[in-house]
Formats: structure tokens, C-alpha cells, sequence
């Protein structure tokens, strides 16, 4: 079973992903939620290119990536499910619950601890919010976030079915729920109780401090709502707000060369420690 899951793993991801980010492309040039200023082959194409490097350094730094090491994990004994008399199904539902748990505090602590947050910015200093958004993350982070996800399914030890499916999962819902797609309010309104929704997650790309560091989820929208982190609707307005952080405001700054060395430049402010944003977000 797990040498025919490793086998179609590569095959299975590439292929959602790539129908996903066409459908969201397509759904976006159609119903478009907020009006775009910036033209988009010069964010588009700077994110898919950070895309493609972010894959060959991961590919280059682990020689086995999460569903392999829960491969690994089942044949070997390895982790807390692999010793548990669990019935499979069970298995799989706790183990995709807890490594979208996973996700969401490790976003947390990205967004807390200002030496990440330099890295974690990066996501957020898009100045316009569409499915390319979440791609648009810094190699580095990327190395970091597959090495606490390795330690979390070796602890864990998923099967490797559940962590193929919570790759899937993950991958979709970055691109769904940062898309500029306008959703029917009351579709939003119902199903943001079950999965993130993009009027839910834009909140969390508000220039507002307060609104920044707040919708941490990426998948499921419980954890914000279980943990106080959850903020219904910007201040100002879906149309209103303000996409972005303070810095890097420029068009030159969406350029794949200045991305990747804004963890170098500036203060790390905004993250979610930060006194003086959450002071002036309270006022």
C-alpha cells in the first residue's frame, strides 16, 4: 500500500495542483472579488518563478519528503499511531486533524517570533491577494516548514496515506482560500464553518496589525475560532482594505530578486509581539 502510494504521490500532487491553480485563475478573470491595479503577469510570474526555485531547494535539501518518511514510519514502527491499535480510518481523520493543527501553530509562531516573521513576511508583502499569494513564500521558510512537518509525522506517525491526503488538502486550500474569487455571501457565511474561506483569510493579509495576526488557518477554521484568534471581517471593508505590510510597497519589491532579500532589510515589525503595531492597531 505505501510503495503504491510513494509511487503516485508526485503524480496525484502535480496534477491538483496544476487543474486547481487553472480553475482559480480562470474563476478569478470571472468573478473577480476586488479590483487588481497591479498587472498580473508581473506578480504572476515572479510567484510561479519563486514557486520553482522554493521546489528544487526542497527537492535538494531532504532526501525524502513527509509522505515518504510516514512510509518509512509505517514499516519501521515508528511514531505514536504505529504503536496505537487504532483502527486505520481512525488513524487517518486524527492524524490529518493534528497535522492541520500543526500548520496552524506553526503560523502562529512565524508571525510571533520576529526573526521568522522576517521570513514569513515575505508571504505577506504581496500588494494584491489571488491564488499566486499562496505560493509566494521565502526558501528558507520553506526548508524550515518541511523540517518541523518531518518532526511532527515522525512523532506522529501518520499513515502514509493521511499525510498524502493533508498534502493534497493543504495545497488546495492555500490556493482556494487566497484567491480573488466573490464567493455569494451566504455561501461564504456557511462555509467558512467548515473549511477557510477567502473572504475569511484575506482579513489575515490586512495591513492592520491586528488583522494580520489574526486567521491563522489555512485548511480547517476551527483552530482560530477555539484559540481567539478569529476575526470575521476587516474594519474597513473587503473592497476597503488594505492588502499588504507596511513595508515593501513598491512594484520593484514584487520582483522575485528584492523577495528574496527582504528577510535582510528593515525592522521586523508587525509581527504579532510587536508593541507598538498592536498598541496603534487598538487605538
Amino acid at each position: 500500500m505505501s510503495d503504491t502510494i510513494l509511487s503516485a504521490e508526485p503524480v496525484i500532487r502535480l496534477t491538483v495542483f496544476l487543474g486547481l491553480l487553472f480553475a482559480m485563475m480562470i474563476w478569478e478573470l470571472s468573478a473577480p472579488r476586488r479590483r487588481q491595479d497591479i498587472p498580473r503577469v508581473l506578480r504572476w510570474t515572479n510567484n510561479l518563478g519563486l514557486v520553482v526555485l522554493d521546489t528544487v531547494i526542497l527537492r535538494l535539501s531532504f532526501p525524502i519528503l513527509a509522505v515518504g518518511l510516514a512510509a518509512i514510519g509505517e514499516a519501521r514502527g515508528w511514531g505514536l499511531f504505529n504503536n496505537l491499535p487504532a483502527p486505520g480510518w481512525l488513524a487517518i481523520l486524527v492524524s490529518v486533524l493534528l497535522l492541520d493543527l500543526a500548520i496552524y501553530l506553526q503560523h502562529v509562531l512565524f508571525h510571533a517570533v520576529p526573526g521568522l516573521w522576517r521570513l514569513h513576511r515575505m508571504h505577506h508583502a504581496d500588494l494584491e491577494f489571488d491564488a499566486t499569494t499562496g505560493l509566494r513564500f521565502h526558501p528558507v521558510e520553506i526548508v524550515m516548514s518541511m523540517a518541523i512537518k518531518l518532526a511532527v509525522v515522525a512523532a506522529l506517525g501518520p499513515p502514509a496515506v493521511a499525510v498524502l491526503i493533508f498534502e493534497v488538502l493543504l495545497n488546495g486550500t492555500a490556493l482556494f482560500n487566497h484567491g480573488n474569487i466573490d464567493l455569494p455571501r451566504r455561501v461564504d457565511r456557511w462555509l467558512r464553518l467548515i473549511v477557510v474561506t477567502p473572504d475569511m483569510h484575506r482579513v489575515h493579509h490586512s495591513l492592520d496589525p491586528r488583522e494580520t495576526n489574526s486567521n491563522y488557518g489555512f485548511n480547517l477554521p476551527w483552530w482560530d475560532r477555539l484559540l481567539g484568534t478569529y476575526v470575521a471581517q476587516p474594519a474597513k471593508g473587503h473592497e476597503g482594505m488594505e492588502i499588504g505590510i507596511e513595508q515593501f510597497r513598491t512594484r520593484r519589491d514584487l520582483w522575485l530578486d528584492r523577495m528574496l532579500v527582504q528577510p535582510l532589510r528593515g525592522p521586523a515589525s508587525g509581527h504579532a509581539l510587536d508593541a507598538d503595531n498592536t498598541r496603534d492597531a487598538r487605538l
